[in-house]
């Protein structure tokens, strides 16, 4: 079997979890990947892109990133509810084909009403918190860095809240270090700024 994980770079933190991913011990599930995408297209969007409230995009996500997200939920270290039973049967090459579909995914805006000037300050905060470094420029994300261009205001709002109030297991530590100290304010200005790229 060929791991999906050898195809992008992955920080050592990520070797333990590759392991286990690449050993083919997941538990088997039936139904077509087409089948699965319908499933998901119910919150996420028939697109990929969220019309639903404090539900993420996933439309032109990084495919690492959604795989890896999806592995985490699977393996119980991040825990959804929502979610955990869609993803608890899920084969390894389920994570590999659905990854796959929505980072091909055009991403698009959603109908969230952007605040200019909250767009602006947000982009200052940016700027400062260096979120370009790992997010790219664009904040189009890369690798398992998120796209936060173009993400619904309300769940990047409750996302970056989290990071700074009570850090993801499994998550990158770096995000939770780099949202530190920043006000319910500041996070707000920079969803409406992501969300406006």
């Amino acid at each position: 079997m060929t791991c999906a994980f050898s195809k992008w770079w992955r920080p050592p933190v990520f070797g333990l979890a590759a392991a286990f991913f690449c050993s083919g011990s997941a538990p088997a599930q039936i139904g077509s990947l087409a089948e699965k995408l319908q499933l998901c297209s119910a919150c996420h969007g028939e697109d990929g892109n969220s019309k639903i409230e404090k539900i993420p995009s996933l439309a032109g996500q990084p495919a690492f990133f959604i795989l890896n997200q999806l592995f985490l939920m699977r393996e119980g270290v991040r825990k959804v509810e929502a979610m955990a039973p869609i993803v608890k049967d899920l084969k390894d090459e389920d994570l590999t084909g659905l990854s796959e579909h929505f980072a091909k995914l055009p991403a698009k805006r959603s109908d969230e009403p952007v605040d200019a000037g909250l767009a602006k300050k947000g982009a200052e905060i940016a700027e400062h918190r260096l979120c370009r470094s790992c997010h790219l420029p664009s904040l189009a994300g890369q690798e398992q860095m998120p796209r936060l261009a173009r993400q619904r205001i309300d769940y990047l709002t409750d996302t970056l809240k989290s990071y700074r109030d009570s850090p993801r297991p499994g998550a990158d530590t770096a995000m939770s270090a780099a949202i530190a100290g920043a006000t319910d304010a500041d996070i707000v200005a920079l969803a409406h700024y992501a969300a406006s790229l």
